[in-house]
């Protein structure tokens, strides 16, 4: 087992107990602008700022440092195609079959269907992918644990990122995303975990009119 060495904790800021409450709060109404978005302008996004969402997405926390996850970031126009041909006749099946009327009577609400034409429009998608297990250097396999865990933290901060930049995003998950694995040409021991849409919001997009749950809804301290 390769043994680890421990380095003084760099990059620490100390806050006073005035500059915490004050970034908190001014975090907290940053990223409660944000929401998700499915109607998309084809506007490009500079490829650099994508690098650096998924970069800040790559510093997630995960169990032994095994960093259980990978990015494809997808902006050529015949490969979003593709994908979204292949989402469409999952997300076909899911809504004339495979979802059950509860979960279609939850979605009515919201208007959606089979039909995903920003997977064409957004100029970046993005698959996230989980890396079930790893590979030693001799070729055996290793293991990996929590990997849903580690890959959830890690889309979250992705996500915030990408609103950080001034983008909007789509959290997409057809249903079986195999096809990711061959369009993509990732190999076996990768999972698909989540397609995102990523780029700018088409002009006057809507979205629709809720309200997300006050913080005594989702919290108790003891």
């Amino acid at each position: 087992m390769e043994k680890k060495t421990f380095i003084p904790l760099q990059g620490y800021i100390s806050l006073s107990p005035e500059e915490m409450l004050e970034r908190s709060v001014r975090f907290y109404r940053e990223i409660n602008r944000r929401r998700t978005v499915r109607e998309f302008s084809d506007k490009s996004v500079d490829k650099k700022v994508i690098e650096h969402c998924i970069s800040a997405a790559g510093t997630a926390p995960s169990v032994a440092n095994l960093q259980p996850w990978h990015f494809v970031a997808i902006s050529d126009p015949e490969l979003k195609k593709k994908i979204r041909l292949a989402a469409e006749k999952e997300e076909h099946a899911f809504y004339h079959s495979r979802a059950s009327k509860e979960w279609l009577r939850d979605l009515e609400p919201f208007k959606t269907n089979e039909q995903k034409p920003f997977l064409e429009t957004a100029p970046w998608l993005i698959a996230i992918f989980e890396k079930r297990f790893g590979y030693n250097k001799d070729g055996s396999k290793r293991k990996h644990y929590y990997v849903s865990e580690s890959v959830g933290i890690a889309t979250g901060l992705l996500i915030t990122a990408i609103h950080t930049a001034g983008l909007v995003s789509l959290t997409h998950t057809p249903s079986p995303m195999k096809f990711l694995n061959t369009l993509l040409k990732r190999p076996l021991n990768e999972k698909p975990f989540l397609l995102l849409v990523v780029g700018f919001p088409k002009e006057n997009a809507k979205v629709p009119d809720i309200q997300r749950k006050d913080l005594n809804d989702i919290s108790t301290f003891l």
